[in-house]
Order: structure tokens, then sequence, then C-alpha cells
């Protein structure tokens, strides 16, 4: 069985996540965002936590990445075209709204690829758009979708910037569309949601071009 928690922290409200599987008590960061080093660590608990996954490599995602990683001794996986980001931090050329130190990723994603955790198994949906290595992650017995910054409740991800490509946003959300409508989505940003309250996915082109 799954459990998530949910820390919404820093300037943006950034969600930073707890993944574990309660069976084994092993778990994994999604996304340490800024300030929320303290709220990771206490919600660890006797959790075992073996790694920390990012969706993708902007600065309100990783904020506090060097320093978790630094306290727990975790590798960090990242998708390769997200990757220099994380090395150093502001490379995208989205400016950084604070220092951010930057790490070097120990594991690359890639589309289709398994993480487990515990009993639990997290599927690698690449989800370019927003970023060129955005992915999202995927449980498909328990239902749940960690989308960082592709899909939230009643939104997409910011195509504005300079990481950001619309074509592929496109590409990403027909993925999306097709998974089972009562997948939970947990998003990079607010609440939650679930892919069939989402209905309007089938016109995002439409909408948000």
């Amino acid at each position: 069985m799954s459990q998530v928690q949910c820390f919404p922290s820093g300037p943006f409200e950034t969600n930073a996540y707890l993944l574990s599987c309660t069976e084994t008590g092993k778990g994994v960061f999604i996304d340490p965002a800024p300030g929320s080093f303290d709220a990771l660590t206490q919600a660890a608990g006797g959790i075992k936590i073996e790694a920390i996954l990012l969706t993708h490599s902007h600065w309100d995602h990783i904020g506090d990445l060097k320093k978790v990683k630094g306290s727990f001794g975790i590798p960090v996986y990242v998708h390769p075209k997200d990757r220099e980001n994380v090395i150093r931090p502001g490379s995208d050329g989205v400016p950084l709204m604070t220092k951010i130190e930057g790490v070097d990723p120990e594991y690359e994603l890639k589309e289709g690829q398994i993480l487990k955790v515990g009993h639990l198994e997290l599927k690698v949906i690449e989800t370019p758009g927003h970023t060129p290595g955005g992915v999202c992650f995927y449980l498909e017995k328990e239902k749940i979708l960690f989308s960082g910054d592709t899909l939230f409740k009643g939104a997409i991800g910011n195509l504005s910037l300079p990481t950001a490509n619309r074509p592929d946003m496109w590409k990403s959300l027909e993925k999306l569309e097709k998974l089972p409508p009562d997948t939970v989505v947990y998003p990079g940003h607010g609440p939650s949601t679930t892919i069939g309250d989402e209905n309007w996915l089938p016109k995002a082109r439409e909408i948000f071009n």
C-alpha cells in the first residue's frame, strides 16, 4: 500500500512529496522544493528513504535538493535533458529567486523505466513541454500520478518560460489523457485532482495555445 505526503514549500508553494510503501517502510522524496527540508525530514521518521526523484529541474523544485541529498546520502534521478540545470541551477535561463546549490545526479530517467519503492512500481512517462526533460511518475496499480508541472487542477505548466515547447506539451497531455479517469493526480503546485475531473484535456491545445 502507498502513502503520499505533500508539503507545499517555497515562494511558489511547490509541492514536495514523500511517497512510501507502508508494507516495507521504504520511500522516496519527489521534488524537494525550497524550504521543504525540515518537513520532509520530520515526515521521513522511521521510513528508509532510498532516492530523490525529480519531475523536472526548475529551481523551485530542486531548492533543497543539495541539503536533502547530503543529509540522507541518497541518489538523485532526473531526465538527461534536465540534468545540466540540476548541476548548474539557472543554466536553463529561468531566473533564480534565491541561491540554489547544484548537485550531480547519479541516475537518468527514460520513458517506460520502472522504479521500485518497496512493493510499489513507478513508471516513468516522458512529458516534455514545460521543460525538455519533464517526466511524470505513474503508479499503475495504485492509480496515482505525480505530474510535476505538466498537469495541474484546471491548468497546465507555464509555456512562456525559455524551457517551454508548445508542441511537446500537447503530445505530453495526450499521453496523460489516456490514463484511467480515476487516476489521482498529485501536481507540482496546488491541490490534487483526477484525470477524469480534468475533462478539458482533449481540448488543451485550443484552451491554452
